[in-house]
């Protein structure tokens, strides 16, 4: 297929922490929020005088210093933020507000704040902690509202004087959707017999949105959609199975080129960087605080394993069978962060669930942080590419 116009654009802007347009919004007086999980409402920190920046630790060599100060046994994604943090790769934030999601990521934050790694430059530098619940019911929401106001909202109104009204609320929730919008067409070319963008691409475009200002990167991906509408797919794509990769962090397209250099092309993310849950439109009504609203989205809209009851345990595995049936995918690939708390008994319950009672092919694998071009990744891949096609060979249900 022919190369998208701003795919490198795309690509240079992951390749550090502090991009182009990090820096770009920093010059016109904004301030520059980091949050490190999904759960807690990144449209929060997109009013009107700052952004949001996921917190990530692109080309990562040692995790030297972050295994130090949490063990080796801890997860590699949270001792690599730890690193990057130390060695002064997030100087440039001015503040971190972080969501208690699983007690290493709450390590990390504790560890980056009690250090000072970040305060040492920036003296203005503070973090703020959401507790978030592990049910998803009323309860939860009302607690998570009263969570977001009291140490979100109302703190950036204290520190920086930043709109937090309701108008300002539902301006920051159009921008979150129309940047959903734009990926969701994007992504629409995928469910194609031929897709016409690769899992790669998309991985690229999806990331960007979580690692810069969403407001300067709209205009290339809005004319990434148009470029896709007359884009025509290869008459012999190097792809020989369709799959939907799900788990945990997956903050590298390396990973996902990995994936499709041996075979299989991914056709949907539902994973903690990815399109499901996190680019998904919010809905406001009127007659009902706003941000309880947004609140109410991301505590049922979540598909994280850290909600622990029944219904939301079930509900995790029709959610991905769903995903699969609508991208018209042949497997799933589930994948966890080495030393994870939370997706070890989650990835063995969809491995289960998923082939036994839904009768998908599913490769379950824990991996490293820097997968790179792991040979024995690759040679997992192959291996489940070549098992569906001896299944399609035999007739069986996929």
């Amino acid at each position: 297929m022919k190369d998208l116009k701003h795919l490198i654009y795309f690509e240079n802007l992951l390749e550090n922490a502090d991009n182009e347009l990090i820096r770009a919004a920093k010059a016109e007086g904004r301030k520059c929020l980091g949050t490190i999980c999904y759960q807690l409402p990144e449209l929060l920190l997109n009013l009107e005088g700052c952004f949001s920046v996921r917190l990530r630790a692109p080309r990562t060599a040692s995790m030297e210093m972050g295994t130090y100060y949490m063990t080796s046994l801890s997860c590699e994604f949270c001792r690599s933020v730890l690193e990057r943090a130390l060695e002064g790769g997030y100087n440039f934030l001015d503040s971190i507000f972080d969501a208690y999601a699983c007690s290493q990521m709450t390590s990390c934050m504790e560890n980056i704040n009690h250090l000072g790694a970040i305060r040492q430059s920036n003296p203005d530098f503070f973090m703020q902690h959401v507790d978030t619940p592990m049910k998803a019911d009323e309860n939860a929401v009302r607690h998570m509202t009263r969570m977001c106001r009291a140490r979100v909202l109302n703190k950036l109104a204290e520190a920086y004087g930043i709109d937090v009204s309701d108008d300002a609320l539902r301006r920051a929730v159009q921008e979150h959707n129309e940047v959903c919008a734009v990926l969701d067409e994007i992504g629409s070319y995928r469910k194609f017999d031929h897709p016409t963008i690769t899992g790669y691409e998309f991985a690229v475009l999806c990331l960007a949105t979580y690692c810069a200002p969403k407001d300067l990167l709209l205009p290339k991906l809005k004319e990434t959609a148009e470029e896709l509408k007359t884009r025509w797919p290869d008459p012999n794509p190097g792809y020989r199975v369709k799959v939907v990769l799900a788990g945990s962090e997956v903050d590298d397209p390396g990973f996902v080129k990995l994936i499709e250099d041996s075979g299989a092309l991914v056709v949907a993310d539902r994973h903690c960087f990815g399109m499901f849950p996190g680019r998904t439109p919010i809905e406001l009504k009127d007659g009902e605080d706003v941000l309880t609203q947004i609140c109410r989205h991301y505590v049922m809209e979540c598909q994280c394993p850290r909600y622990m009851d029944n219904p939301r345990i079930a509900a995790r595995k029709e959610y991905l069978n769903a995903l699969a049936n609508e991208y018209h995918a042949d497997g799933v690939i589930v994948q966890q962060m080495n030393f994870c708390n939370f997706w070890p008994y989650e990835r063995a319950g969809m491995y289960r669930i998923l082939t036994e009672e839904y009768g998908w092919p599913v490769l379950s694998v824990d991996r490293p942080y820097v997968v790179g071009s792991s040979g024995q990744m690759r040679t997992r891949i192959q291996a489940f590419v070549e098992s569906i096609e001896i299944k399609k060979i035999q007739g069986g249900k996929r």
